[in-house]
């Protein structure tokens, strides 16, 4: 069963920047699409960005030209860096994976990390 661990989250004032990280533990082969989701208090959880296979990317409009989602194959890894933070993007944020490991197909889901983005 491949495991998505997540880190990066913290308290950060507003205008801040966060990085938050998520790694596949052990072997894995590819990864097809992995996403980065948030859920705030008393709100659904919302899609934040993707990434496919190919590097193509795509954002919600709500973090459009502050957040970014570049990946490191090599690592497995896939990371969210966040720019000109607002306290509304106060959340848990989650990453998810879909690739193809030595025991076939997986789906994943990381165990979440919180932004907290307050003065």
């Amino acid at each position: 069963q491949v495991q998505l661990v997540e880190s990066g989250g913290g308290l950060v004032q507003p205008g801040g920047s966060l990085r938050l990280s998520c790694a596949a533990s052990g072997s894995i082969f590819n990864i097809y699409i992995a996403n980065w989701y948030r859920q705030a208090p008393g709100k659904q959880r919302e899609l934040v960005a993707i990434i496919n296979n190919a590097g193509s990317t795509n954002y919600a409009d709500s973090v459009k030209g502050r957040f970014t989602i570049p990946r490191d194959n090599a690592k497995n890894a896939v990371y969210l860096q966040l720019n000109s933070l607002k306290p509304e993007d106060t959340a848990v944020y989650y990453c998810s994976a879909d690739g193809v490991g030595p025991s076939g197909l997986f789906a994943s889901w990381g165990q979440g990390t919180q932004v907290t983005v307050s003065s």
